[in-house]
């Protein structure tokens, strides 16, 4: 039973998919709010403030994976997909929109509501100073970050795409630079689900964003190795 009343949004275009979820979530102790559609989640967003949205993917008029993007390049707000398309294309493509998790039609609504808790709890271990406002851009040693792009571009002016992992890895530092983060946290703060739940798999992402960063992985400048703690990203950082 959640104690805390987390406000939850529905978005889905079918009556009774959002009947069941309404119900099944109230009586677990969330407080629902549905939609039919994007218009109506966004009246309803200008309204309320939500801490997940579950979204469906087939809507009429803009789909859930624009709506996803769309929420994505303007709030951290979770959200979880859903589906009636379980091909593992619309996961990785939901997933690389933004989606904290994504759950193919017809679901266990027991299932439903271990991913929102999971989601949840991942949302809650987001450091206290976390700075909630939203930034645009960011600057780094020569380096820019531009958010809703999702690309880094380099002090020479080259555009670096990056995978949604290495997004959420690097945002997660940006925002926080000169802060030790344990392997655990960032785990938390930069994978869904579908992570594989050991912690050196955190090893290598930060060696992936390494290589897209130029950093150097025996003697690095950028993202530092602390021995024993985690890591670190040793720059200085202008937010925009």
């Amino acid at each position: 039973m959640s104690t805390s009343l987390e406000h939850l949004l529905v978005v889905d275009d079918d009556r009774e998919i959002r009947r069941l979820i309404e119900e099944y979530l109230t009586q677990a102790g969330y407080r629902v709010s549905s939609a039919v559609d994007g218009k109506a989640m966004r009246r309803l967003m200008e309204q309320h403030r939500f801490d997940l949205v579950v979204l469906d993917l087939m809507l009429p008029g803009e789909d859930g994976l624009s709506l996803c993007r769309d929420l994505r390049s303007r709030s951290n707000l979770p959200v979880l997909m859903l589906t009636a398309r379980g091909s593992e294309i619309d996961r990785i493509v939901g997933l690389e929109m933004g989606a904290d998790d994504y759950l193919a039609k017809p679901f266990n609504p027991r299932e439903l509501l271990a991913r929102i808790r999971s989601i949840l709890r991942r949302a809650q271990a987001l450091p206290p100073n976390l700075v909630p406002e939203e930034v645009a851009v960011f600057r780094f040693a020569g380096w820019t970050l531009e958010v809703a792009s999702r690309n880094v571009t380099a002090p020479d002016s080259l555009v670096v795409p990056l995978s949604g992992a290495e997004f959420r890895l690097l945002r997660v530092l940006l925002e926080h630079p000169h802060r030790v983060f344990s392997r655990d946290q960032l785990l938390e703060l930069t994978n869904g689900r579908e992570a594989i739940l050991f912690d050196r798999s955190i090893d290598v992402l930060v060696g992936r964003l390494r290589k897209r960063l130029r950093d150097d992985g025996k003697e690095p400048a950028l993202i530092k190795t602390v021995r024993g703690e985690g890591y670190v990203l040793a720059a200085s950082v202008e937010a925009m």
